[in-house]
C-alpha cells in the first residue's frame, strides 16, 4: 500500500514532503523497482539491525527477503526482475545518507505496520533547527529541478 503520488504539477502549501518509509523490505523495493524515488525518501525506520555494506551480514538480509527456506522473514523481493546488487546498492545508499533508520540497535522492536509509506510535511521553520532533514529536502529540490514538480519559492 504506497501512499498517494505526488501530483507533479503542485507541490507547495508552504511546506516541505517528502515520504517517511515504515517497512526496509517493502520499502526498498518500492524503489528498486521505481515506484518512489530515492530522492523522495525522507528516512526509512526500518524493523532490521544490520549494516548493508558488512559483506557477512548482507547473505542473511539478501535470501531473507528474496524467499530462502529458513528465513522467518517475508519474501517480499521475491519473484522481483533486479538483481541482487541492485537491492543491495539501495540499501547502501540509504545507510551512507543516513536515512535507513533501525530503532533494534537501540532497543526497540517496532511491530510491523500495514502502511508502509507516510507522506511527512516538514514546516519550513523545522528545516532551519533540523540539519539532517534540511540536507534531505535541499536534494529533493535539486531533483525536483531536474524534473516537472512545482516547487513554491516562496518557502525555501
Amino acid at each position: 500500500m504506497v501512499g498517494p503520488a505526488v501530483d507533479s504539477n503542485f507541490f507547495d502549501l508552504g511546506k516541505t514532503q517528502m515520504k517517511i518509509g515504515l517497512s526496509y523490505s517493502r520499502c526498498v523495493l518500492d524503489i528498486v523497482e521505481g515506484r518512489v524515488d530515492m530522492a523522495d525518501v525522507l528516512v526509512i525506520i526500518a524493523r532490521t539491525d544490520f549494516d548493508p555494506r558488512d559483506d557477512a551480514q548482507w547473505p542473511g538480509i539478501w535470501a531473507g527477503y528474496s524467499g530462502s527456506e529458513w528465513s522467518r522473514s517475508r519474501a517480499e523481493w521475491a519473484g522481483s526482475d533486479h538483481t541482487e546488487q541492485e537491492f543491495r546498492n539501495v540499501s547502501i545508499e540509504l545507510w551512507e545518507t543516513g536515512r535507513l533508520h533501525q530503532p533494534r540497535k537501540f532497543g526497540w522492536n517496532p511491530a510491523r505496520r500495514p502502511e508502509y509509506w507516510l507522506e511527512a510535511v516538514l514546516p519550513s521553520s523545522e528545516l532551519e533547527r533540523n540539519p539532517a532533514a534540511r540536507d534531505a529536502w535541499e536534494r529533493f529540490q535539486v531533483i525536483a529541478g531536474l524534473s516537472n514538480i512545482r516547487i513554491n519559492q516562496e518557502y525555501h
